[in-house]
């Protein structure tokens, strides 16, 4: 070698080794990282490779099991509803375990009683999700001679953009006087009878009865009358669900409050009345509720149209109900009740201890009611963020398609609410039947689960699961 190349060997022999000794330093950095988040077993053998083994571990290629945990895994720490309505008042705090810190300034503890999850929410909680809460006793209502009714919309709780509800209450006789809706009406009856009459685009009419647990339907535009029957003392009281989050009750198309808008003589032309006398009882203003006799039959005027061809009425308390692990549900929807074309149903009870397991819903939006029993929900609403409710009888919910969630009774007495949807089916998807019939290795490189555990993942949709052991 040519001695006046000698300065430049010398000086590529000096950079080769300073950057091997780079490269080792940068992938020793690499697999400490790794270690920070590898499991147990991938420390324990990285700590006692032999010298020259990093330089063969940094070049191996991780295994699919491995990289799960290139995060570290989720918390197993139990994260449970801290109390419930029932507790001492004294017992909530805006602790858990560690975190947060006790109130030092006013409350009120009958709220706090109720919203644990709020005020102590679970570890798993993160981000920002709407508040899917909303009590009917926080609504403001409307007093009647021979009723009331209280609603719900985006004024009350903005997330819930797709459907509104009414809780109406009617005494024995009381009318909740003919009118009709730009959309469409579905509703439950909660106690009591309701005989509702309705004629259609075509001039074919309908009477029936509702009583409790059924369900009746008008489609948008159809005019109709609700009457409470007196085959309960009290009357009648149900829940009316508007797929519209806008819609408001006090908005309605009311019979007395348009004929008192048309000028008198318009009315007398319509009618073809040359007798002014006839019409001049008209109201001056609207009736909305006001109180009658009970109806004595739910026999219809006699239509030469004809009776509508699909009742509005939906006998549900006489379907049977799907019993499962820890509950039962029934279900209406068009498949059942052909009319109701825009709201759909599931009636579900969750016995104590169980559990609505993990699912959504693909197409539509869930609109939540409690009838009774203490609950638990926690929404997903993806990119982590999730936020968890208490629910008690009385009380909305809300959960957007798509949202994973569950509903866990967490109190001592069934749970039974309802879950209705802006579509004319319920449809759902479960989290445990999706897991079962995916290839198990998908199911294990995403979360590590043993062959046993893998195989015991229900291929059925479980719905309602009970506690766990039972």
């Amino acid at each position: 070698m040519s001695y006046k190349y000698a300065p430049f060997f010398g000086w590529f022999q000096h950079s080769t080794t300073a950057m091997i000794q780079l490269s080792s330093l940068l992938c020793a950095i690499v697999l400490a990282e790794m270690a920070i988040s590898a499991p147990a077993s991938l420390v324990s053998s990285i700590a006692l490779a032999p010298s020259g083994t990093l330089q063969q571990l940094a070049s191996s290629t991780v295994s699919g099991i491995d990289a799960t945990a290139t995060v570290s895994f989720a918390s197993t720490d139990p994260n449970p509803e801290l109390w419930g309505p029932e507790s001492d008042p004294s017992v909530p705090t805006a602790q858990r375990g560690t975190l947060g810190a006790t109130i030092i300034g006013p409350t009120n503890p009958e709220l706090e009683l109720q919203n644990a999850d709020l005020l102590a929410p679970p570890t798993t909680d993160h981000g920002d999700v709407p508040n899917a809460k909303w009590p009917f006793s926080l609504s403001h209502n409307r007093l009647q001679t021979g009723g009331w009714a209280r609603q719900q919309n985006i004024e009350q709780m903005p997330f819930a953009t797709s459907m509104a509800g009414v809780n109406m209450r009617l005494e024995a006789g009381a009318i909740r006087e003919l009118h009709w809706h730009t959309t469409s009406e579905w509703a439950y009856v909660l106690k009591g009878t309701t005989q509702i009459t309705a004629v259609d685009p075509q001039g074919r009419n309908f009477v029936g009865n509702a009583g409790p647990g059924d369900l009746w339907f008008f489609p948008a535009g159809v005019p109709h009358s609700l009457q409470a029957t007196a085959d309960d003392p009290d009357g009648s009281e149900f829940l009316l669900i508007f797929p519209d989050g806008s819609f408001n009750e006090d908005g309605t198309f009311l019979l007395t409050d348009w004929m008192s808008h048309v000028p008198f003589e318009a009315i007398l032309k319509n009618f073809q009345s040359t007798n002014p006398e006839a019409f001049s009882h008209i109201p001056a203003q609207q009736l909305y509720i006001f109180p009658s006799n009970p109806p004595t039959s739910d026999t219809p005027v006699e239509d030469p149209q004809g009776q509508v061809p699909q009742s509005f009425v939906f006998p549900l308390s006489q379907v049977n109900a799907t019993e499962l692990a820890g509950g039962s549900i029934k279900i209406a929807d068009s498949t059942v009740f052909p009319v109701s074309t825009t709201v759909s149903v599931a009636e579900v009870t969750v016995n104590p201890g169980g559990m609505r397991e993990l699912h959504w819903h693909p197409t539509a939006d869930e609109w939540s009611f409690f009838i009774e029993g203490e609950g638990r929900m926690t929404l997903f609403a993806a990119e982590s963020n999730a936020a968890t409710f208490d629910y008690q009888a009385g009380d909305i919910g809300f959960v957007p398609a798509n949202y994973g969630h569950y509903v866990e009774n967490t109190g001592n007495t069934t749970l039974r609410y309802l879950e209705i949807f802006n579509s004319n089916l319920v449809q759902d998807i479960s989290l445990s039947q999706w897991l079962a019939l995916t290839p198990p290795a998908l199911v294990k490189a995403h979360l590590d689960l043993d062959d046993d555990t893998i195989a015991k993942l229900p291929k059925v949709k479980p719905i309602v699961v009970g506690p766990v052991g039972q």
